[in-house]
């Protein structure tokens, strides 16, 4: 049994934003309209103690602790300050809690409260950006229409400013409408430690814009040069080209920091890409134990468990075959991917991304809806970093005498 480390608790199942892309309110699983808007008291009481369990059953030295929505700071200062002090008093002598927190970032500059009660607690704080004004504003508005850029620029600079300590980073999701490096500069202007360049959830029943005719699953492992269109890989490897030539690190991006240490062969620790076991689990603002909300595109139900804080622990969920389809590594993937010389680096990609209901021997069996332009990308920096490599070792190499 794979133990879980990474407890994401949605503690408001609501938002202020109304996404065009939003995987939790636009997709087809709609179970958030049958959820309370708030994780009430008890439930945050008792997924605490299962956490504290949970860690000291597996001698865990430390977990984190993601709270999510919705947005979840419209919970308000004074309820956020509660489960973070519950979360911390639970967890107090038995491991070390690492706190992160995902937000739109209008609260942050709605309600002055807010920051000091994320400070006093150390939780670290993600924001989601999508580059420019004009991009971000065509995605991410508010439910009457208008744009939220302005405010979110507001949130980022204090962020950036007396509270850099604070500073986790920005999540961008990928526009193919937008300039590449152009959305990569307008990130970079808010000085963020880290970058999370996301792939807009999609299956093969819904794949993504750009790839409305993409619906044949690949028969074999993609070449290094697929024969269809590949929007995405190009978009990407124009971001990475900027990133990885720059004269100086400008910033970190995650997607391709862990392609680069899985081609030098280390250990991912993201589930888009890579074979290492999935140590996540969500828990509901009801208290329902659930997985990735990703899955939320697949299918009405599929993050369902059958299982809740109330009557089960986190043992019994990482007992669950749905957590542990998601733990095999290569045995996991279907028969394309597993013969895929690529796929100790990407992994088959994002477990949802794989969805097509006529796969067998399950759903999930298929490569991802992004298969070819993964290969394009994960060939594109394989490419990059081996040529350094060799310059490196020739530079190495003594001069004959």
């Amino acid at each position: 049994m794979v133990p879980f480390r990474q407890f994401l608790l949605k503690i408001h199942s609501r938002c202020n934003l109304a996404c065009d892309y939003c995987y939790v309110y636009e997709s087809v699983d709609q179970s958030w309209r049958d959820r309370p808007r708030t994780m009430a008291p008890g439930v945050v009481r008792r997924a605490a103690a299962l956490i504290a369990e949970h860690a000291r059953e597996h001698a865990l030295s430390e977990v984190q602790v993601v709270l999510h929505g919705g947005e979840p700071l419209l919970v308000g200062a004074e309820r956020l300050d509660a489960v973070l002090r519950e979360l911390a008093g639970a967890l107090d002598g038995v491991a070390e809690l690492r706190l992160n927190l995902q937000t739109n970032g209008l609260r942050l500059v709605e309600d002055p409260a807010l920051l000091p009660v994320l400070a006093r607690h150390g939780v670290r704080v993600g924001v989601s950006l999508d580059g420019t004004p004009a991009t971000h504003d065509r995605h991410r508005r508010r439910p009457g229409g208008s744009g939220s850029h302005a405010d979110v620029a507001r949130a980022l600079r204090l962020l950036d400013g007396p509270h850099r300590d604070l500073y986790a980073g920005v999540l961008c999701t990928i526009d193919l409408d937008a300039d590449p490096v152009e959305t990569y500069e307008a990130l970079l202007e808010f000085s963020p430690p880290r970058l999370d360049l996301l792939l807009p959830h999609a299956t093969w029943q819904t794949p993504p814009p750009g790839l409305r005719g993409r619906a044949s699953v690949p028969r074999t492992a993609p070449g290094a040069h697929p024969a269809e269109p590949v929007p995405y890989a190009r978009w990407l490897c124009a971001v990475f080209d900027r990133w990885y030539d720059a004269p100086r690190r400008e910033t970190g991006i995650r997607l391709f920091e862990e392609i680069l240490v899985l081609l030098l062969g280390g250990t991912a620790r993201s589930e888009a890409v890579g074979l290492t076991p999935v140590d996540l689990v969500v828990v509901e603002t009801d208290g329902t134990i659930e997985q990735a909300d990703s899955l939320k595109v697949t299918y009405p139900g599929a993050p369902t468990t059958g299982l809740d804080v109330h009557r089960h622990t986190f043992a019994d969920a990482a007992r669950h075959e749905a957590f542990r389809a998601r733990q095999r590594g290569r045995a996991g993937l279907g028969p394309v991917c597993a013969a895929c010389p690529r796929a100790a680096v990407c992994g088959g990609g994002l477990y949802a991304h794989r969805y097509h209901p006529g796969a067998t021997p399950t759903p999930f069996a298929a490569p991802s809806v992004y298969c070819p332009d993964l290969a394009v990308l994960v060939d594109h920096i394989a490419a990059r970093l081996r040529r350094d490599v060799t310059a490196l070792r020739t530079a190495a190499q003594p001069v004959p005498r």
